[in-house]
């Protein structure tokens, strides 16, 4: 009697224990973030001051990634959800919208970082109606004016972080980009001027292209989504505008099926490479480009060897 008395004595415990362990969790601050990119950033803000939920797998394409209703209900139980908006998540905005409502702080990252319209040479659509282009990340000074503005952000909205950390965190990563501007800088100073010509399965350069001195001459999808799809009239301007720019390579994202890329490949006679790129998602961990730093270094060493190798 004594050993089950003993044994039911344990077991009210543990079970008693459970309730606090799990309320503790959910008292912690939590910030949900839309893409796996500013899910990378936000944690090297964040450091341990707060949890941070990323919705986007590794991989996945921010164009067409979707919630489950579980994962929605986290936007609306967040003390603070990060999205990059400019109409990048196309199928969970309206989840962010529903947060708001609900009254969530949010922070839409794209429009506070000055964005850029789309342009391009090929006389695509997005080269005349000025719609602004979200994908600022491939500019990491863009990115280091984020990080000085989610700071704010964090410190203003999630409650129980150290204000003073937050800021060392920031401060500290600002730095990591500053250093990544400019060993950029340096890689892309060995790509000759006829050669700094951009072509990629969707217009996704076009912020790298304005801070290192490129020309974005077209896409082979001409939009800023991947929904889009070419027509052949699109495919033959394009190929025209490539050989009047001399280009030989074409960069397309590796986490999308090349297969766009290689018809316009063949389109040109073979005349030109693929070269993949992780241009809009993080890899998984060792992937490659498993954080921001990562992919942006390996990107600029594949743009380096394409464009002078071609």
């Amino acid at each position: 009697m004594r050993r089950s008395a003993r044994l039911l004595l344990g077991l009210l415990i543990v079970v008693g224990t459970v309730p606090a362990c799990a309320a503790g969790d959910a008292d912690r601050p939590q910030i949900v973030v839309t893409t796996n990119i500013l899910g990378d950033i936000t944690r090297e803000v964040v450091g341990g001051e707060a949890e941070v939920a990323v919705l986007m797998k590794p991989n996945a394409d921010p164009h067409s990634f979707g919630l489950s209703a579980a994962e929605a209900a986290t936007l609306e139980r967040a003390d603070l959800v990060v999205f990059n908006g400019l109409g990048l998540e196309e199928n969970v905005l309206r989840h962010v919208d529903n947060a708001r409502r609900a009254g969530v702080a949010t922070f839409e990252v794209g429009k506070a970082v000055e964005p850029l319209a789309y342009r391009s040479e090929d006389g695509g659509p997005e080269a005349d109606d000025g719609q602004p282009d979200p994908h600022f990340w491939t500019d990491p000074d863009r990115v280091r004016k984020a990080v000085d503005l989610l700071a704010d952000q964090i410190t203003a909205h999630v409650d129980g972080v150290e204000r003073s950390a937050v800021h060392r965190n920031a401060q500290r990563y600002a730095q990591e980009l500053t250093d990544l501007t400019s060993w950029m800088t340096r890689s892309f100073d060995r790509v000759p001027e006829d050669r700094r010509a951009l072509v990629t399965n969707h217009h996704v350069f076009g912020y790298l292209a304005d801070r290192f001195g490129f020309r974005v001459v077209g896409a082979v999808i001409p939009s800023g989504t991947t929904l889009a799809s070419p027509s052949s009239s699109d495919l033959r301007s394009l190929t025209r505008a490539m050989r009047a720019a001399g280009v030989r390579t074409i960069f397309a994202d590796s986490s999308r099926p090349q297969r766009l890329a290689e018809v316009l490949r063949q389109e040109t006679g073979g005349e030109v490479s693929v070269v993949a790129l992780h241009s809009e998602s993080l890899t998984e961990e060792g992937g490659g480009a498993d954080t921001y730093l990562t992919m942006m270094r390996a990107n600029t060493e594949a743009m380096t060897t394409g464009l002078t190798a071609s």
